[in-house]
């Protein structure tokens, strides 16, 4: 039988080393959507996110490396909590049957927990721009986000809209990445054109849009340029399209036309420094208090690989860090679940602390051509740092200036 624990005696263990709070929860919830009633949104400080449903999600080795990742080991004493107690139940016994010895559920769950505004909770600061398909549903069904809003939806893709045809999700509208960027570099398209597609898609600056694709990656390419025009609220569907399949929502085949607007309402870029060219590259780099973070594959920073058909250089930017990406280029397992959800914040923000990263820093993320950084930009202004920007032009750009040093192999200090 699975001990339990009070409230009193779980905020006596907050920073207790040899304690590990294991949140079961759904991610949006952890990161600060209130889904069950609570009082308020959010974690208990501390705690390590680990949804019931990756149980069911993953075979039982995956499982047990993401255990293993979040330091859930038999040597520790590990506290389970939810919102409703049974579902704290399912990972305790499951725990406690696989050899964990000093497992324990706090019963009161959240709910308690929340409803005292003298317990502290922690939460993702832009939790509300990354959007639960459980939330988005009831968008739909309601039309509209909150009173007098207005929003759009957008499934982004490359080239024509092939997987918007066969399904997508109600509303939505087709958005192509190439409507915002451009060979042969694929950097960001001029301004004043960027601003003259906004407006087509009948997008002003106080419009809410939320992006979602098949691929992540392309989504938060379009949510940082958008960020970099000026709209003021862009949200990302949290898990794409898998997300929404797995949930078993319903899709559409009908095909969907912007209305078209009259104007911005603002002049574009609103945020010019969330975007920065080779040039400002330079002076990051020349700046000890600042980053220029490398988001690709191992191999492509050491330069075993360029990673493109298009880019046959190899090697990265000297004096850049490792951000981490996945294990192959175009990946981004070091940011993303198994669900393909935005890993937690606090994971991410700890591998950046390894890298010398910090909030109160400037910087500024590159890859091959601009989406995977674009990712970790998008997670970056989720957490809510202030000094971050996209170094556009990415690897393609520098590479192909021969005055333009390169390294090779890997760094004195190693990262992620």
């Amino acid at each position: 039988m699975v001990n339990s624990l009070s409230t009193r005696e779980l905020a006596t263990h907050l920073e207790d080393p040899d304690v590990v709070i294991v949140d079961v929860r759904e991610m949006s919830a952890f990161n600060g959507w209130t889904l069950h009633g609570e009082a308020r949104g959010g974690h208990i400080p501390g705690a390590v996110a680990f949804p019931l449903s990756w149980l069911a999600s993953a075979d039982a080795s995956v499982v047990r490396q993401g255990m293993t990742a979040k330091g859930i080991s038999r040597n520790k004493t590990i506290v389970v909590y939810a919102t409703q107690r049974d579902h704290s139940m399912v990972l305790a016994t499951m725990l406690e049957t696989s050899g964990y010895s000093r497992v324990r559920i706090y019963h009161a769950g959240l709910a308690e927990w929340a409803s005292d505004a003298t317990l502290p909770m922690d939460r993702l600061e832009r939790y509300d721009r990354l959007v639960p398909s459980s939330r988005l549903y009831q968008m739909i069904l309601g039309k509209r986000l909150e009173p007098g809003s207005n929003w759009l939806l957008l499934e982004v893709s490359t080239g024509p809209p092939v997987s918007y045809d066969t399904g997508h999700i109600p509303g939505a509208l087709p958005f192509s990445v190439e409507n915002v960027e451009r060979e042969p570099l694929w950097n960001r398209i001029p301004d004043a054109e960027l601003e003259a597609c906004l407006v087509a898609y009948g997008m002003t600056y106080d419009t809410t849009v939320i992006l979602y694709g098949r691929d992540t990656t392309a989504a938060a390419r379009v949510a940082s340029l958008l960020l970099y025009a000026g709209v003021e609220d862009v949200r990302i569907l949290d898990g794409g399209m898998t997300a929404w399949r797995a949930a078993g929502y319903p899709v559409e085949t009908t095909t969907r036309y912007p209305t078209p607007g009259q104007t911005f309402g603002r002049p574009v870029p609103g945020h010019p420094e969330y975007m920065i060219d080779t040039e400002e590259a330079h002076t990051l780099l020349a700046d000890a208090q600042t980053s220029l973070v490398s988001i690709r594959s191992w191999a492509e920073h050491i330069g075993s690989t360029s990673g493109y058909a298009y880019i046959q250089p190899k090697g990265r930017i000297p004096g850049t860090v490792w951000g981490g990406a996945g294990s192959a280029t175009y990946r981004m397992d070091h940011y993303r679940n198994f669900d393909n959800t935005m890993r937690s914040y606090a994971e991410i923000a700890a591998s950046w602390r390894l890298q010398g990263m910090h909030a109160d820093r400037r910087a500024a993320f590159y890859c091959g051509t601009g989406w995977r950084a674009s990712e970790a930009f998008f997670y970056a202004y989720l957490m809510g740092w202030r000094q971050i920007a996209v170094y556009d032009g990415g690897w393609l750009e520098w590479s192909q200036k021969p005055s333009h040093p390169i390294a090779i192999g890997p760094p004195v200090s190693l990262a992620l």
